[in-house]
């Protein structure tokens, strides 16, 4: 039950400006630390439940925060506050959000609003809030309200110690504080005293203790936040009464006339220091007097904690002999007298052991308890003890006092030298310490492990001991007395991380101080063994304590000591037990995250860090945790040679690591972008292989969903390297990558870590598939907590120059996802700022970015990421081999139906996404890109000008498309010359039929052929020679020309060189590749030739076949050579720059006639009816076995049979459908009519047969297999060759007739050396030359110009 007390009598009225003074001051010393922040948010994190899907909000508005606090752009400062607050305002209160909202709201100069979040936080969460997070603000603000609270709790806690009995427990502890206000009982003692029941009672006073005070600072959080909305001169708020309970009955606490400081100071004496109920200490604190080591005293009333000292400084400090109360003079000096005999009266035997056991166990107390505020005063606190280590003596609680240097210090010791002496390992210690170090057997440095050449010391150090005096007397107040009593033990120093309000519980405290002394044992044997076992079994002991008291009590400054490191070190050097290792291992890392100390003193010897590295590369992988805690330099890291090692790490599973501070796998993903971002630009190449090739992008994608931003940083890193090395890995991680958070960390990021995200994305979005392209933008355009494209638009405006065009073309892309003829100020900005980049000249690199970007934004991508404009582009001007290369290389792995199919829906989608995208940028301030790409062109950079060059061309192709709107004049006034120009100029095919592209959208108005008049000329003599590459320069050739031109007309065709090979018998076969030429010979006899310079020129000549080699055929790929025979075998051949070699050999069951082959199979004809299709794997079928066939042709999956009856069929490989195209005649004059030769070239069937019907050859449509043509021949035709303007027919009589293409007219006939028959003919990939074989054994070649 409850009880209403007045409060209106213990505390003032709570005054508005009093409460933001305090918060502000509050929130100040919180965004001023960072240190302060991260324990504070730490201890939020702490209280959520895991896992928690409302902490991912928080986080980011947290590191929004901390972005914030430490950017220096006050409008990037403003948006991310902006951003952040809106968040949280979205998110369900809580305690954590209102603490963010209040530091939000300091920075933007808010303090009303900041004070009342603040105020919120004790509503919430008053236990964390008065304990962790504001313990300042509940002291200062909070607690004066609370005196009849601690009053009654004091008066509750007297009644139990008075019931103690025989020996009386506040006698006893008025006894034990005597000597020394600092010096505090141990727990154990105090529990030795009491009774179960005792025990019970103030366990349990303490929990009603802490539900009260709970229960009174949400009613006073309301109260103040009342208060704050009246404002100064506002509306009196009277305070609300004090809730207090007593074991189930009302008590009703009478008021008193009592000022605030009397409420305080009784408050303070009742034991309740800083709103904290402590029964241990609480009756010896009441108005103590503190003396001065001249003797001097001064009464003062302030609250303090006790401190704990060492026994040395006890004995040492003259302290007067009893402590006297608050009541009266004469009451404290009798109470002192009283105290003395009592003391002296109870001592016994069994007090004797417990004053033993105490001793030993005091080591371990707290020092320091509290550090004082600022603004406390303390004039007559007793000095500093003389036993203190210099962690006390680093950390001074005030004063002014200075900072003693490091290097004054003994690291054995820990005390100012007194006789330094320096070894040869250039470490310095006192002389009785190393010497008592010696003494003891050892002979090596205490740090550095090195064995010492020389067990004698050397002198003085007599420079550093001057040094150490000039500097005693420049800083008087901070010397250090020189203890008589040290050891090489360690003893460690329990320092408090947070204030804490709630009291420490008796039982709990003395049940912990049996196990610290257990600790101190392992720390001992840890340091002091030498025997392996027990140092090992030592550090199972301590990371068994960790593990169960790490949150408990604070253990980091005992385990923190170099001595004790370097035992933890000695342990990894010398321990084969892996699970040592591993507790070893885990120690240092939860050392190292916690205290730089640790980090300084492994890094202080090399080899430590080397041992730790070789442990990683062992298989040790929790090692790769303290590396990243070390902070080795980028070039320590790439020394180390770790890339291994930490590829093993990322590729396990975290079960099968140890849990620790910092997942391993997070520790080696940071650690892989250390290292990729900071090594040459050849050797981030070569490691990024490493890492695709190892298989672990799975697990990097995975880090962009982690928790801490850092890891996804660092996977965004690496995941981009991987991309622009390797770009086929690109549609993995679009297809697995999670990218809300991502985009939620790109609102805290830091400038540089936004174009990481960004060139991420930019990346991310190049794939092969333009559909797939569109729905990863509109993933990144809806996901994340923020607009994503109002939060780029802002980056675009801070943004470097240089990463400009970038950042434009991703919010440009995300924009166009929209219908395209709307307004949009995203649009607007982000190509203002393409053109803007594109037209400064100071930065090159801005200008190269803009090119690029404008080139890529044309839609469609290789596999591995690069743009195909340029190849594209080339396809649409008729020179269509690069991109059909292109293509080819992306259709490895599909079949040809499934690639076909989803080409056209992927073209398409790409058609409709460049036509947006062209419309979007011509249209702008009427074609204002023209002007700066023109402007481009004229760049003395040569990747510059190309790059501009590619995108006006792309531009002004696409304006002969798209409707005219008077755009395409402003383009041809700014294009136009430099076209020409470049059309006339250049002797690279390519370009010049890419300024033909563009010029041909010029030439479809009459103001552009008026422009191109003077250069017609010109213009002609170019497309002439374009003809032959291009029929895209045909067409254009013939509208400038009135129709008067035929491509045939300029071919020329000159004898070059013939080769008598009839002592291998007829040339059955000839195929080309690249530069070399083939030819099968009736010998079984296959010989290779020189296809450049001396033509013909025999490289090697082979013979594995024992029988006639009938047909070559090449690869796909072009690596191979197959070889079909009479005797049965088709043999595999690899090609090589000088020679072919076998490489394998496939027993085909039957004679080999005619042999075409396709990734996986094989098609030929047998020595009976139909076509044999046979896997290389071994298994065989026999199609169209009602038809002997004469001669096959394989092209996309499908085969097409030339049959003795003249019939001609379509057979889908894949289905097995078989269609015909001519069907069979009977024979005439008893005289069969085969087809004798089959080619198809640009979707046409070229058949050759008998001319008894007026044409010897036959052009068939191969969509819908209608006749379109005939070539009127009246020759018997063998063989065919086609070109991309010319028809060859390779005749009986030893002629070649040469055929228009077009218009389906005889221009020439070549003639052969002999009249013997034609059985085969090839051209060469660049139509350059023909080569002919003959019955009689010659092989004849033409150059083509």
């Amino acid at each position: 039950m409850t009880a209403a007390v007045s409060a209106s009598a213990s505390a003032a009225t709570a005054v508005p400006s009093e409460i933001l003074r305090l918060s502000a001051a509050f929130l100040s010393e919180a965004l001023s630390q960072p240190e302060l922040r991260r324990r504070i948010f730490s201890a939020f994190r702490r209280r959520l439940p895991q896992p928690n899907p409302l902490l991912r909000p928080l986080e980011l508005a947290t590191e929004t925060i901390e972005n914030a606090v430490s950017t220096v752009n006050p409008s990037v400062r403003s948006s991310s506050l902006h951003l952040a607050e809106k968040l949280l305002l979205s998110h369900p209160d809580s305690s954590f959000s209102s603490f963010l909202l209040s530091l939000i709201y300091s920075l933007r100069d808010r303090p009303r609003d900041a004070a009342l979040r603040l105020i919120d936080v004790f509503s919430s969460n008053p236990s964390l809030a008065r304990s962790e997070i504001a313990p300042a603000i509940f002291e200062d603000l909070f607690l004066v309200h609370l005196i009849p609270v601690l009053e009654w709790f004091h008066d509750q806690r007297s009644k139990i110690m008075a019931s103690s009995g025989p020996v009386h427990l506040e006698s006893q502890l008025n006894d034990d504080f005597s000597c020394d206000m600092s010096v505090v009982l141990p727990c154990t003692k105090v529990l030795s005293k009491m009774s179960g029941d005792q025990a019970a009672k103030l366990k349990e006073l303490e929990s009603n203790y802490e539900r009260v005070i709970d229960e009174n600072c949400t009613v006073f959080a309301r109260y103040f936040r009342e208060v704050l909305k009246s404002g100064e001169g506002g509306r009196a708020v009277k305070p609300p009464p004090v809730v207090v309970e007593k074991r189930g009955r009302v008590d009703v606490l009478e008021e008193e006339e009592e000022t605030t400081e009397d409420r305080t100071a009784d408050s303070e004496a009742s034991g309740f220091n800083h709103g904290r109920y402590n029964p241990i200490w609480a009756e010896g604190d009441r108005s103590v007097e503190y003396y001065s080591i001249g003797g001097s005293s001064s009464r003062s009333t302030s609250y303090s904690y006790p401190q704990r000292v060492s026994a040395p400084a006890v004995g040492s400090t003259p302290f007067p002999p009893a402590p006297p109360t608050f009541t009266s003079d004469s009451e404290t000096s009798g109470s002192s007298s009283e105290g003395d005999d009592s003391a002296a009266g109870s001592s016994s035997e069994s007090e004797a052991e417990d004053e033993e056991r105490n001793r030993s166990m005091a080591l371990f107390e707290p020092r320091k308890a509290h550090p004082q505020r600022k603004g406390d005063s303390n004039p007559a606190e007793p000095s500093c003890p003389t036993g203190r280590l210099m962690a006390e003596s680093e950390n001074p609680s005030g004063g002014g006092k200075q900072t003693t240097p490091k290097d004054f210090v003994c690291p054995i010791t820990s005390n100012l030298f007194d006789d330094p002496v320096t070894l040869e390992t250039g470490q310095t210690y006192e002389r009785r310490a190393i010497q008592e170090w010696l003494d003891r057997g050892n002979s090596t440095c205490p740090i550095t492990r090195q064995k010492l050449q020389s067990t004698q010391l050397p002198k003085t150090n007599y420079v550093l001991k001057r040094l150490i005096a000039s500097w005693q007397e420049q800083n008087p107040g901070a010397v250090l007395d020189k203890s008589e009593n040290y050891s090489l033990e360690v003893t460690p120093i329990v320092k408090p991380m947070m204030h804490s309000t709630s009291p420490d519980s008796v039982i709990s405290q003395a049940s912990l101080d049996g196990t610290v002394s257990e600790l101190r044992h392992s720390i001992n044997k840890l340091c002091m063994s030498e025997v392996l076992d027990e140092s090992e079994m030592a550090v199972l002991q301590i990371e068994k304590f960790w593990q169960e008291f790490s949150l408990g009590i604070n253990i980091v400054n005992m385990l923190s000591k170099p001595p004790v490191v370097n035992g933890f070190v000695e342990i990894l050097f010398n321990s084969v037990d892996t699970r040592v290792l591993r507790a070893t291992v885990f120690l240092l890392c939860e050392l190292g995250s916690r205290e730089k100390s640790v980090v300084q003193t492994l890094t202080q010897v090399d080899s430590d860090v080397d041992g730790v590295v070789a442990l990683l590369k062992k298989g040790l992988l929790e090692a790769v945790v303290l590396i990243y805690l070390l902070r080795p330099s980028v070039t320590s890291l790439i020394e180390m040679d770790i890339i291994d090692s930490l590829l093993v790490v990322i590729k396990k599973s975290p079960d099968e690591l140890m849990p620790m501070c910092l997942k391993p796998r997070t520790a080696s993903v940071l650690l892989l972008r250390q290292i990729l971002g900071g090594c040459q630009e050849y050797m981030a190449a070569a490691m990024t292989i490493k890492v695709i090739s190892a298989g672990v992008i799975d697990s990097i994608i995975g880090s962009l969903d982690a928790e801490w931003s850092e890891e996804r940083m660092a996977a965004v890193v690496v995941l981009s390297k991987c991309m622009q090395e390797d770009g086929k890995c690109r549609n993995m991680i679009a297809d697995k990558a999670e990218l809300a958070p991502v985009l939620e960390s790109f609102v805290g990021a830091a400038d540089a870590e936004r174009f990481e995200i960004v060139r991420f994305l930019s990346e991310l979005v190049r794939l092969n598939r333009r559909t797939f392209n569109e729905q990863v933008l509109h993933i990144i355009k809806d996901e994340g907590a923020f607009s994503t494209m109002h939060t780029f638009l802002n980056y675009l405006q801070t943004a470097l120059q240089e990463q400009c065009p970038v950042v434009a073309g991703l919010l440009l892309q995300l924009d166009l996802l929209a219908e395209p003829r709307k307004m949009s100020i995203y649009r607007e900005e982000a190509i203002d700022t393409l053109i803007s980049c594109l037209k400064n000249t100071d930065f090159p690199a801005a200008q190269m970015a803009a090119a690029e970007t404008i080139v890529s934004l044309q839609g469609r991508f290789s596999a591995s990421g690069k743009p195909l404009t340029r190849a594209f582009l080339l396809k649409r001007a008729g020179l269509e081999k690069r991109y059909r290369t292109v293509m080819r290389m992306e259709n490895l792995g599909n079949s040809n139906v499934e690639f076909e199919e989803s080409l056209r829906e992927e073209e398409k989608a790409a058609d409709d996404w460049e036509r947006k995208v062209v419309y979007a940028l011509v249209s702008h301030e009427f074609g204002l890109l023209f002007e700066a790409l023109a402007e481009g062109l004229k760049s003395r950079y040569a990747d510059l000008c190309s790059a501009c060059f590619v995108s006006a061309t792309w531009l002004a192709h696409m304006l002969g498309i798209l409707p005219d709107t008077g755009i395409r004049g402003a383009a041809r006034v700014c294009l136009l010359k430099r076209f020409l120009q470049i059309f006339k100029s250049t002797k690279d095919v390519e370009d010049k039929a890419l300024a033909m592209l563009a010029l041909n959208s010029f030439i479809q108005d009459a103001e552009g052929l008026r422009d191109l008049a003077p250069s017609m000329k010109d213009v002609l003599k170019g497309l002439r020679e374009l003809k032959k590459h291009s029929p895209f320069a045909f067409e254009m050739l013939k509208v400038l020309s009135e129709g008067t031109e035929s491509s045939a007309d300029l071919w020329n065709h000159k004898d070059l060189v013939q080769v008598d090979c009839s002592h291998n018998g007829e040339v059955l076969s000839i195929v080309c590749y690249k530069d070399i030429i083939f030819s099968g010979h009736s010998d079984g006899t296959i010989k290779v030739w020189t296809g450049r310079g001396s033509i013909l020129h025999q490289i090697q000549e082979v013979r594995e076949h024992t029988k006639a080699v009938t047909s070559l055929a090449i690869s796909q790929s072009g690596e191979r050579l197959y070889s079909g025979s009479l005797d049965k075998t088709t043999k595999v051949w690899s090609i090589g720059d000088d020679a072919i070699h076998c490489t394998e050999a496939h027993d085909m069951k039957d004679q080999v006639h005619n042999l075409v082959v396709a990734n996986s199979i094989a098609c030929f004809i047998p020595q009976g009816a139909g076509v044999k299709v046979q896997s290389w794997n071994g298994g065989s079928k026999l199609l169209n076995q009602n038809k002997h066939v004469k001669c096959l042709s394989l092209v996309q999956g499908k085969l097409y049979c030339g049959c003795h009856d003249s019939s001609i069929q379509e057979i889908d490989l894949a289905s097995g459908t078989l269609n015909s195209i001519q069907s069979g005649s009977r024979k005439l004059l008893g005289k069969g009519n085969p087809i004798h030769a089959l080619q198809l070239c640009s979707g046409l069937i070229y058949s050759a047969s008998s001319s008894l019907d007026g044409a010897a050859v036959k052009i068939w449509n191969a969509s819908n297999y209608e006749l379109v043509g005939t070539l009127p021949s009246t020759a018997d035709v063998r063989a065919i060759a086609v070109s991309s303007d010319l028809v060859y027919l390779g005749c009986k009589g030893g002629i070649v007739e040469v055929w228009c293409k077009e218009k389906h007219q005889r221009v020439e006939a070549l003639q052969s050396v002999t009249n013997a028959k034609i059985h085969c003919m090839a051209l060469n990939g660049d139509e350059e030359f023909l080569v002919i074989g003959t019955s009689d054994g010659r092989i004849q070649a033409w150059g083509l110009s």
